[in-house]
């Protein structure tokens, strides 16, 4: 049911590359990656769609790929997407209890979400703030597939593509077909999704879903009711896509604040002191058109227009705020595909221009951020033979700050910065079994609107942070194994950090600041074995060393980082119409966030045990999760500060029935 002889083994051979033509357009193309066949001949370059801007055979472009499908979502059996990237290999997740952020190739919380960028159908997530990207917009019955992309890709997406890029692809109105899905749990949990999909003729179709889930959720004063509806209606020939797609999230949360050490061991479900009653509720409408012509046999026109507007009320820290944002970005492209001897010469240029503007309104804050940047790129992939490619490719960007800020600049400033990327891959694979990559691609992201506007009081603006990453990997594929090496090393200048132990902030605290030099070496190993028809085994390694190599704390660790990390799983499919799945996500043990001198003592290491049991017969589903099995207490996120570090707990064991019907 959910086991497949080497599904991965497919995927990991992917490289990066673009979503085809027909995807551009129509960014929740159909292209699925098939059930992988046991012969040991099979071929990879015909069944792989991967993350990207523009379509490529798989063997052009070198990179870290993992490509999560429908099948693989049904055999976790996880109800939601941070469940579900919580256990993939080199992703680290932290939550506050208001939402989750992931980290890629050793990232503290508070910096993953300003380094790992989040799309949905190419589409950014993240917002122009600090504030964690929305994931729980996103149901799972939405989801078609998850790329997800380890490491660097600054030519193809720019700003913040620096630990790595997770795109979300969405379903698409490719047939007429619905579902409808319910389930319950723990903490009082409630849950519903469905969609519906159908053709209005021969070249118009539409697409509509949406979810509702209520839940007290683990701690006190955490209740959240979210919901979300999806429309979209596409138009399809031969040689033009065009769509509309509107998105409306609804997400009204309590928080329950950060705990002290004290209280965390105490009672870690408790709220913090002075946090009962606080709360915060964002609703955010998106709305997205993209058009893309086959001009030629060689080349295609396509270009996307989003526009997204978000209000945030809440009361925080004892103060009620308001927060509106909005950001309207447009990103026209030309791709090209030249047959050769030796393959397909691919090209992609575009340009990426957005506006995003920010206005802060608390008791504290009175702040308001217009930020406007342009960006030009250019990558081209060529065959040297059929089995040697090469890829190289640049991008640069300029971005403006107009700040006004009540306490540091009353009276406006504005702040220029520009940075460039430049991108050399070379991907060899000598037989369908093996393949060697070689990859160097630069970095960087600027400062987000309010990062700005919080640094050291003799300090006018944040300097770009600029890096670059080298890494090198093997593949072997057999019939029924897979066998993955990745080693990366990740040299980052100015990088923009939360500092909590300075005194210099605007209100006397922490501030953001350029941090010193800092570099992150890593090692990514997976292994994966269809024992039999009905058995799925595999297991992943992750190491990250990292540390500042300059200034004051040189040689310490970057905070919040598992130097050692780790998932086994299983996957067993013990009777017609049944299957079990369990894995065990470990990660090691880390500084607070924020403790850059290593002051404090370290968090220690933890394990979640998650298993499911699914069924499925016919058009029926079910399935029953168990998330942290053994009642594991851990930290979810942990902030270091000079005034006393805050605990916010990870979730303690739950459970969620699901059950639903396609037609």
């Amino acid at each position: 049911m959910g086991t497949k002889p080497t599904t991965l083994a497919l995927l990991i051979s992917a490289m990066l590359c673009a979503t085809s033509l027909n995807a551009v357009a129509a960014p929740t193309s159909t292209q699925s990656i098939p059930s992988a066949s046991t012969e040991s001949d099979m071929t990879m370059d015909e069944t792989i769609v991967v993350i990207g801007r523009n379509q490529t055979n798989p063997l052009n472009i070198a990179a870290n790929v993992n490509v999560i499908d429908a099948a693989d979502i049904e055999m976790s059996g996880a109800t939601n997407l941070t469940d579900l990237l919580r256990g993939q290999s080199g992703i680290q997740v932290s939550d506050n209890n208001s939402g989750a952020v992931f980290s890629m190739r050793g990232f503290s919380a508070s910096q993953a979400v300003n380094n790992t960028l989040i799309l949905v159908d190419g589409r950014r997530l993240n917002n122009i703030d600090i504030s964690a990207p929305s994931v729980e917009s996103i149901p799972l019955n939405l989801i078609e597939r998850v790329e997800i992309l380890s490491g660097s890709a600054g030519v193809l997406y720019g700003d913040q593509a620096v630990g790595g890029v997770i795109n979300i692809i969405t379903k698409a109105p490719t047939q007429t077909a619905g579902g409808l899905q319910v389930g319950g749990g723990s903490f009082d949990t409630y849950e519903v999704k469905g969609d519906v999909s159908g053709a209005i003729n021969d070249t118009w179709r539409y697409f509509l879903a949406g979810s509702y889930n209520q839940s007290d959720n683990y701690r006190d004063n955490n209740d959240n009711e979210t919901g979300s509806i999806l429309g979209r209606i596409q138009y399809q020939t031969d040689v033009e896509d065009f769509y509309v797609e509107v998105n409306y999230f609804d997400n009204d949360r309590q928080a329950p604040g950060a705990l002290s050490l004290a209280q965390y061991e105490d009672n870690p479900r408790q709220v913090a002191s002075f946090s009962d009653g606080e709360y915060s509720h964002e609703i955010t409408t998106a709305v997205r058109s993209g058009y893309q012509y086959q001009l030629t046999d060689v080349w295609a026109l396509g270009a996307d227009l989003t526009y997204s507007d978000t209000s945030m009320s809440s009361l925080l820290f004892g103060s009620a705020g308001h927060i509106d944002r909005d950001l309207l970005s447009f990103s026209p492209k030309a791709t090209a595909n030249y047959p050769l001897a030796n393959g397909a010469l691919t090209m992609v240029a575009g340009i990426d221009v957005s506006r995003g503007e920010a206005d802060f309104d608390t008791l504290y804050i009175q702040r308001n951020n217009q930020q406007t940047m342009q960006s030009a790129y250019v990558q081209a992939t060529v065959p040297l033979t059929s089995t040697l490619s090469y890829v190289v490719g640049g991008r640069y960007s300029e971005v403006t700050d107009d700040l006004t800020d009540q306490l540091l600049y009353a009276e406006g400033i504005e702040l220029d910065n520009d940075a460039h990327a430049l991108e050399l891959g070379v991907n060899y694979r000598p037989s369908v079994e093996h393949r060697f990559y070689v990859r160097a691609n630069d970095n960087f992201r600027f400062a987000k609107v309010d990062e700005q506007a919080y640094t050291p009081l003799d300090v006018q603006g944040l300097d770009p942070q600029t890096g670059r990453s080298f890494e090198a990997g093997w593949d072997w594929t057999g019939a029924t194994q897979t066998v993955k090496l990745n080693l990366y090393r990740l040299d980052l200048e100015d990088e923009i950090v939360y500092d909590g132990s300075r005194t210099d902030g605007p209100y006397g605290g922490g501030a953001n600041v350029n941090a010193d030099e800092s570099r992150r070496f890593g090692i990514n190993t997976t292994y994966e074995v269809q024992l039999a028809n009905d058995w799925l085994l595999g297991a992943s390694y992750d190491y990250i060393d990292a540390e500042f190599t300059q200034g004051e704390n040189e040689g310490k660790a970057l905070s919040w980082v598992a130097e050692h990390s780790g998932k086994a799983y299983m996957s067993y499919d013990f009777a017609d119409h049944w299957q079990t799945f369990v894995e065990g996500v470990y990660t090691g043990e880390r500084y607070m966030e924020g403790d850059n001198s290593n002051a404090g003592d370290k968090l220690d290491s933890y394990v979640l045990t998650n298993v499911a049991l699914n069924y499925q017969r016919n058009a029926w589903t079910a399935s029953l999760r168990v998330d942290n099995l053994l009642d594991e207490d851990y930290v979810g996120t942990g902030y270091y500060s000079s005034f006393g570090n805050g605990y916010y707990s990870g979730t303690g064991r739950s459970f969620r029935i699901t059950a639903g019907y396609r037609f």
